[in-house]
């Protein structure tokens, strides 16, 4: 569904060149859910303007529903939808009668633009809102309605730009299941970007993770949390000293990645848990060395990030969302 070899951007800015995105290899396969995580500013916004041929690549090229970006750009937003971060819907307008107009844009006729409208609006909870102005709609029906937008024309691809940024749980929750439900319907392939993590891990298939514009990351949620995160064993010795040589015998078992000593506490970081934690103690008891409590733990996508990147990613979140919000009172 999308092929991109050696994608790149670059902005002059200021009579300064900012490398946007550097050489991107991108391969998504027909109903696949890809979630493309990264702070602010690491070019993943960058990215899918490109493959949504919003932006011309400065170099490499890209194939998106069999279409080039630069070559064929109608017929790739013909067989794209697109819902980006802002709302897409025009505030006087009622919520069917958007969709209606968006699919005679997309080159439907009347009758089936206004099938597709109804369908939607019954598939994403909206039905009752249908005459509703777009303004008088609550911010999570504003985003299933942007995304009943992007599918109005039955496209095979949909991309979904930060789409549940301020929303509540609940509605953020209500929007996945809905769009849970229309990819199991229709078999829709989807690229998402999102700074909530807990998205990513349970919806999509595959993870890729871009810094600086680059690709550093690129599998499924579990592979990066094993291979690149982690387990964590955290041992609680009764004393500095049982401690010092529990990280010694620590460090010498096979698999251990890493041991550190804090105290008392020894934190270890394995591929798994659950197959350290019982050749540690035994090592310990065969060596007279006194064990306390032991938690294992199981690592998050922004231990990733974190360890990929030495930042962590929700922070940068919550950073940019404060400096948002300082901004707006400012205003």
């Amino acid at each position: 569904m999308i092929e991109a070899t050696g994608l790149t951007k670059d902005f002059v800015s200021r009579q300064r060149t900012v490398h946007a995105v550097r050489g991107v290899d991108l391969r998504v396969e027909r109903g696949e859910l890809v979630a493309v995580l990264g702070p602010n500013g690491a070019g993943k916004t960058t990215l899918l303007r490109m493959l949504t041929t919003l932006t011309p690549p400065t170099a490499g090229s890209a194939r998106v529903a069999g279409h080039d970006v630069v070559a064929r750009p109608h017929a790739v937003r013909r067989s794209i939808g697109f819902v980006g971060q802002g709302n897409g819907a025009g505030h006087v307008q009622r919520a069917r009668d958007e969709l209606v107009t968006h699919g005679l844009m997309m080159g439907l006729d009347r009758g089936t633009s206004g099938a597709r409208a109804d369908e939607l609006l019954d598939v994403l909870d909206l039905a009752d809102q249908a005459r509703q102005k777009v303004s008088d709609l609550s911010g999570g029906q504003r985003r299933r309605l942007d995304v009943a937008m992007g599918l109005v024309h039955t496209p095979p691809l949909l991309f979904l730009d930060e789409p549940s940024t301020g929303l509540d749980p609940q509605n953020r929750a209500n929007l996945w299941e809905h769009v849970r439900r229309l990819r199991e319907r229709h078999g829709v392939t989807i690229v998402l970007t999102t700074h909530y993590l807990d998205e990513a891990d349970s919806m999509a298939e595959r993870v890729v993770v871009v810094d600086h514009g680059r690709v550093i990351a690129d599998a499924t949620a579990d592979e990066l949390k094993r291979d690149l995160a982690g387990d964590r064993v955290v041992v609680t010795a009764p004393d500095a000293d049982s401690a010092a040589r529990l990280a010694t015998l620590a460090r010498a078992l096979p698999g251990t990645r890493d041991a550190e000593r804090d105290g008392v506490v020894v934190t270890l970081r394995v591929a798994r848990a659950t197959a350290a934690v019982a050749p540690l103690v035994e090592a310990a008891v065969r060596e007279g060395v006194r064990v306390g409590d032991v938690e294992t733990h199981r690592p998050t996508l922004d231990d990733v990030f974190l360890h990929l990147t030495g930042r962590s990613l929700r922070e940068s979140a919550i950073s940019t969302e404060a400096s948002d919000d300082a901004g707006k009172d400012a205003a």
